[in-house]
């Protein structure tokens, strides 16, 4: 009896074993898969804005899936090689100058425009600086990303002789929700990381080990106190 139990066992901590390595192979498979059917049915939809008689199906008389892709990635290329000349500059500078008279739009394009900028700019720090904050209290630490310097009306507020940063704390494994917090720059520590690594390493909840490397303290800065975020 004993035997038949220990057997039994083994069989079905096997089963158990070899079900979860099945769905662990498939299971990213099928939401890439997904999303990639998604993202090509999504764009495809688009071709429904046109006229009928212009549509694809009508025009040649069938389906080409990921058409909308294709014609998307083409507009949005023409599109920044319209923007880069001196003519389509100053066409768009128009164009945002009339939506920035409209209200409730202007507060809208303006903040959207501005976030785009932020986060696709060669020149800027932000989101391309993994570091490390105290979070939510002395002691407990948490990666951040640099989002950029403060406003001088809150920096002006927060003068006390110290330099703060303004840094986004991703939640997990969600990271596009998360916390907008201002930490004097004496308690970050910057990761020797790339902002995917980071990425990964949040959102499999600390399991998807990045490469070995240490955190260090950013340029000029002193060695991390025990204050919490944005207190003395």
């Amino acid at each position: 009896m004993a035997k038949n139990a220990a057997e039994s066992g083994g069989i079905s901590s096997a089963l158990k074993k070899y079900l979860i390595t099945g769905v662990l192979v498939w299971l990213p498979i099928a939401v890439t898969v997904w999303v990639i059917t998604y993202i090509v049915s999504a764009s495809d939809r688009l071709f429904q804005l046109l006229p009928l008689k212009w549509q694809p199906a009508n025009l040649i008389g069938f389906n080409i899936p990921g058409l909308g892709v294709i014609v998307a990635v083409a507009v949005l290329f023409a599109t920044g090689l319209f923007a880069a000349n001196m003519l389509g500059r100053q066409i768009i500078a128009v164009w945002d100058n009339m939506l920035g008279r409209i209200p409730v739009v202007k507060s809208i394009y303006s903040s959207v425009k501005k976030v785009s900028e932020s986060l696709f700019s060669d020149n800027s720090r932000s989101f391309k600086t993994p570091v490390l904050v105290p979070f939510p209290q002395p002691g407990i630490w948490t990666i951040a990303f640099v989002s950029g310097s403060l406003a001088d009306a809150v920096g002006r507020s927060l003068d006390n002789g110290e330099e703060y940063l303004s840094v986004y704390v991703p939640t997990t494994p969600n990271p596009t929700g998360g916390y907008y917090v201002m930490v004097k720059k004496s308690d970050v520590r910057e990761l020797d990381m790339s902002v995917d690594d980071a990425l990964k390493y949040v959102i499999s909840l600390g399991m998807v080990m990045p490469e070995d490397r240490s955190a260090k303290a950013l340029p000029d800065a002193q060695k991390p106190s025990e204050h919490p975020a944005g207190q003395e």
